[in-house]
């Protein structure tokens, strides 16, 4: 039995390799002062496994996207540690924070964010162009391999179903090889089917490629696609699924929504 308080970090490593990927140590975020004080991270400490798929999920307001911002270097904590790999982030200064988002990290994000005027090709690339660096052609074919965009590659975005732009956002994510890459309800704007393909295709990168992916959703279904669930509730770790089903995500969360807080027990 688990409460809806802090749990213990059970998810320490890669069963197979035992590598950590990330890790965050008593993090804490607050927001406001006085009576509009909110504690959105409350003394996290967690570690996300390297080459797995893991998904953070919670009720609203539970600090989930926080602590992927915090996690990915975009916002910075009260107190507390974040390492990726052994580089700890909430030391670095912001030209150092640049470099890492830039160098260690990937992002896929709802909206695509992909430039209208460029080539699926050319967007894929464009961090890379942007750092001064050119892509690895083997580690590209391979990307672009795996997203199943072969014959796309010179399409604009228009040109392009809301799924293949969002597959585009993963390759884009993909090449540059970030240590960790963070996506914010990738599947938020796409139809069902669409979504799908994306999060298989989330799934397949990290099995074949032992890419680090941590998803924040509020999707069950989505969830399902992961191989590993943080739940998160008032801030804190209050939960974690190994291997889950969108039936266990979500009986799990209407657990979490319905619980008052500091309290009602969740059975795994």
């Amino acid at each position: 039995m688990t409460s809806n308080t802090a749990v213990p970090d059970t998810g320490t490593a890669d069963p197979e390799t035992g590598e950590v990927a990330a890790r965050t140590e008593e993090i804490t975020k607050v927001y406001g002062t006085g009576d509009a004080r909110v504690v959105a991270l409350d003394a996290v400490s967690l570690t996300i496994p390297r080459g797995r798929f893991t998904g953070i999920m919670g009720p609203s307001g539970s600090g989930k996207s926080t602590l992927m911002h915090c996690l990915a270097g975009l916002d910075v904590v009260d107190s507390g540690r974040i390492l990726i790999g052994d580089q700890d982030v909430t030391r670095l200064n912001d030209k150092q924070l640049t470099a890492l988002r830039r160098d260690r990290v990937g992002f896929i994000f709802q909206s695509f964010n992909l430039i209208p005027t460029l080539t699926a090709l050319e967007n894929i690339v464009l961090p890379l162009r942007i750092a001064g660096r050119h892509p690895d052609q083997q580690w590209l074919d391979k990307v672009v391999d795996t997203v199943g965009l072969r014959d796309r590659l010179h399409h604009r975005p228009t040109q392009l179903s809301g799924g293949q732009q969002q597959r585009v956002a993963c390759a884009r994510a993909l090449v540059s090889k970030p240590d960790v890459i963070f996506a914010d309800e990738p599947t938020g704007n796409l139809d069902s089917r669409s979504g799908a393909e994306v999060l298989a295709f989330l799934r397949d990168s990290a099995r074949t490629t032992g890419q680090t992916i941590v998803m924040v959703t509020h999707d069950p279904v989505a969830a399902g696609y992961t191989d590993n669930v943080v739940f998160l509730a008032d801030g804190r770790v209050v939960d974690r699924m190994v291997d889950p089903t969108a039936d266990r995500v979500l009986d799990r969360m209407k657990r979490l929504e319905h619980a008052p807080a500091g309290g009602e027990e969740l059975a795994r």
